[in-house]
């Protein structure tokens, strides 16, 4: 079973071990960080269940779809590592992934 790496908005930091095949989203919100609301359910409607990668994973991770990348556009706290925790699924190759939850629009 998979380990994510979460940081919250207010720096707590909590490591959460993790079926394969979930959501990184599902993860995160079924762990304890109220702060990331994931409206849409996973559906990739909403990006309030948007994130940071850490530096050394984003290449590690599939690439973005153009839906996933539309949703992103409007945010005013995207960068180059910005993604949707309900667009990557986990397995046992993302291992340790580290992820920080980003700031509400």
């Amino acid at each position: 079973m998979p380990t994510i790496h979460v940081t919250g908005r207010e720096g707590e930091e909590k490591a959460i071990t993790v079926d394969n095949g979930i959501s990184v989203m599902e993860a995160i919100r079924d762990n304890g960080f109220d702060e990331l609301l994931a409206l849409c359910g996973g559906c990739c409607s909403c990006a309030t269940c948007h994130i940071h990668v850490d530096e050394s994973w984003k290449a590690k991770l599939p690439e973005m779809s153009e839906d996933e990348d539309d949703l992103l556009e409007s945010s005013d706290h995207r960068d180059e590592f910005s993604r949707l925790s309900c667009q990557i699924e986990m397995s046992d190759d993302l291992d340790g992934l580290k992820v920080k939850v980003a700031d509400e629009d």
